[in-house]
């Protein structure tokens, strides 16, 4: 499925854990001190209504005056799993790109509103040409990792719902057949 920015709660809606999308439009960077600042001051350097934030710290290479991403991938979003349903609240973020899942508090606060999707760890310069052109930096002064990259993609992906608006975590699903297998090998010793 090919989704483009801003995306519409419709669109959003219809997405279900395990779907993968490809993603063209506009996308943010924002790590752990991106959200710490947009929530201390109570905004974000760019309009989030439906739009995505991507957790991940790229490298990025200036020439001819322009940016350039050289690597970007996913980082870890449970980092930012106390801040993110106050950053879903506050600035109407539709979609979280992330590796590694985020916790039961962000399930709820996506609920009717907003999905993760996951990225494969490892893919930065392969993600890297998915960007298009860099319109913006923001927040520099926090270092090239924690500022907020104002990108362009085209096909950013494969991506996977990992985390639906309907509340379904392909994270919790895991944990739950683990441990159910793990239960089960227990009680054979």
């Amino acid at each position: 499925m090919y989704l483009i920015t801003p995306l519409k709660n419709e669109d959003i809606r219809k997405l279900k854990a395990g779907d993968v999308v490809y993603l063209s439009g506009r996308v943010c960077t924002g790590r752990d001190k991106a959200h710490i600042r947009a929530l201390s001051v109570g905004s974000f350097p760019a309009d989030l209504s439906g739009g995505v934030i991507f957790h991940c710290g790229p490298l990025m290479k200036k020439s001819e005056g322009k940016w350039h991403a050289v690597s970007i991938g996913p980082t870890t979003s449970s980092r930012m799993d106390s801040m993110t349903p106050k950053f879903i609240d506050k600035f109407g973020v539709a979609a979280v790109i992330g590796k590694g899942g985020m916790g039961q508090n962000v399930v709820e606060a996506m609920k009717g509103k907003a999905v993760y999707l996951s990225m494969t760890g490892g893919c930065a310069a392969s993600t890297a040409k998915q960007v298009k052109s860099v319109y913006g930096v923001e927040w520099l002064d926090l270092g090239m990792p924690e500022a907020v990259w104002m990108l362009e993609v085209e096909k950013m992906g494969p991506l996977v719902v990992a985390i639906d608006s309907h509340g379904r975590s392909l994270y919790e699903k895991v944990n739950k057949e683990a441990d159910a297998r793990l239960k089960e090998r227990v009680s054979r010793l």
